[in-house]
């Protein structure tokens, strides 16, 4: 090798930085994107379901003692529900789970919209001005919070989520 030559650095370690600040920046962007949701205790939640059964969360996660939950938040303009649709379907045949449709009409409209797409979930409440997720702190659709046995907001989380990250994040809330 020539002594005038220079070294040039390893390819993995070029890649290696900027995975780091790739993984960085996606990091910031989660925790700026879930800057207002709320931490601590799971805001109350009363609604009707689009069945026309009263909902509460409070007796609803006492029907399901020592299980983490999860609620779902989605809008039936949103491209990117479509797509997380399917990982909430799977995760609710075993965990208990609550979705809300925002600004996607009264419950009628929400329960064509359901059945329309196949949507097999337990419980469906509609939230056709947003209060509810707004009262999540919230900011953009899809968004899900994972509340522990105990009541607590666990994680939370917006845009699409794997099935496996979902199922990790209930499993752990559930350890707590």
């Amino acid at each position: 090798m020539d002594d005038h030559t220079p070294r040039t650095r390893p390819r993995w370690r070029r890649w290696g930085i900027e995975a780091l600040i790739f993984i960085a920046g996606m990091v910031a962007l989660l925790l700026w994107q879930n800057r207002n949701a709320p931490s601590g205790p799971a805001p109350t939640l009363a609604a009707q379901s689009i069945a026309g059964q009263p909902f509460d969360l409070a007796a609803w996660r006492a029907r399901h003692p020592g299980q983490p939950a999860l609620i779902y938040f989605w809008a039936e303009w949103c491209t990117i529900c479509k797509t997380t649709a399917g990982t909430v379907e799977n995760v609710a045949r075993d965990w208990p789970t609550v979705t809300l449709a925002i600004q996607s009409g009264e419950s009628a409209a929400v329960a064509g919209i359901v059945q329309q797409r196949g949507y097999t979930w337990p419980i469906t409440l509609a939230d056709p001005q947003a209060e509810h997720f707004r009262h999540y702190g919230f900011q953009g659709v899809p968004a899900m919070a994972v509340i522990d046995p105990a009541g607590n907001i666990r994680f939370v989380s917006q845009g699409y989520t794997s099935e496996i990250g979902l199922r990790l994040r209930l499993w752990w809330a559930g350890l707590h």
